[in-house]
């Protein structure tokens, strides 16, 4: 993907507005993320977005009174197309579709020069540019892969980036009206996920109980982990029919935990690392030092309830 410096339109380049349209990307793409839950989608969908902004002429862009405005609203639209495109993708996927998995930047860059948020010259991996919060964390994503693509769009541009359904309904096509209904109904989704998902203990003792499950993975202890399993725990793995894993999510904390004995036995190479996944402890297996599987991790009461292991190497290439 080139990025904006390499578009070849060295008129537009020159122009004033360049600090300002440039400055937008990270904007871009942190929304782009959130509403496709796939980095490779998200930089398309802001390339994309881009590209009609420079196929405008210089007069077309300067009549335009905000620009972020004017990006948002097409990157935006572009990926509710992408949205509507998706759902028929994802009912033709080999097994489960989950979101694409995100590190901590601190946690695998080395050497790389700090972002100014200007596009320099290390924008050219998304990952970088994405803010990890509560809207990124994988129980988050996955919940929004529930929703409509106009209710998705529309609780994002409101409750995440704090649109005013005025400039929503724009966007979406809809009346203020509407665009509430489908905000609020997203709002419930979120709510009754984090109804059932409560982790106590904050991030340090998120991470301690994380460490004490990979320590009872790694000396294959099926009490250990069934004791750290939530009774009702699910397991839910993506290969995208590229790598074996199993097709339907593996329930019950007696089975999960066979189950994570049986792979360990099949792969005696793996290792397992601590990394911080979409935001919150998770783990990593490495096998000849590539990263092969993701697992982003949620905790309730103090057990681990949901494991969503990514497999799919096309979704991994962050973590490289």
């Amino acid at each position: 993907m080139n990025s904006l410096s390499e578009s070849g339109n060295e008129g537009v380049r020159s122009g004033p507005e360049l600090s300002v349209v440039v400055g937008e990307r990270r904007q871009l793409i942190n929304l782009a993320y959130r509403l496709l839950g796939s980095l490779a989608d998200a930089e398309d969908a802001v390339q994309e977005t881009y590209s009609r902004w420079y196929a405008m002429s210089r007069k077309q862009q300067e009549a335009i009174e905000s620009p972020g405005a004017w990006l948002t609203t097409v990157a935006s639209r572009v990926c509710l197309d992408v949205l509507g495109s998706a759902r028929a993708r994802r009912e033709r996927y080999v097994g489960r579709w989950i979101p694409e998995p995100l590190p901590d930047r601190s946690e695998r860059v080395v050497g790389r020069a700090d972002d100014d948020g200007t596009g320099s010259a290390d924008s050219a991996d998304p990952a970088d540019r994405i803010t990890l919060d509560e809207s990124v964390s994988m129980a988050f994503l996955v919940v929004l892969e529930s929703m409509t693509p106009a209710e998705r769009v529309a609780f994002i541009l409101h409750d995440v980036f704090r649109y005013p359904f005025a400039e929503v309904a724009k966007i979406v096509g809809r009346s203020p009206a509407a665009c509430r209904q489908l905000a609020s109904s997203g709002r419930r989704r979120i709510r009754a996920e984090r109804a059932t998902a409560a982790p106590a203990g904050g991030p340090a003792g998120q991470a301690g109980l994380v460490r004490n499950f990979k320590e009872a993975w790694e000396n294959k202890d099926i009490e250990a982990l069934v004791g750290l399993l939530d009774p009702g725990a699910i397991m839910t793995a993506d290969g995208g029919g590229m790598v074996g894993t199993v097709l339907h999510p593996v329930e019950g904390a007696e089975d999960i935990a066979a189950y994570l004995i049986h792979i360990a036995g099949k792969a005696p190479g793996l290792t397992l690392a601590e990394r911080t996944v979409n935001g919150r402890p998770g783990l990593v297996a490495l096998y000849g030092g590539a990263a092969v599987t993701v697992a982003a991790i949620d905790l309730t009461d103090g057990r681990v309830s949901r494991i969503w292991a990514v497999r799919n190497p096309e979704k991994l290439g962050a973590w490289t």
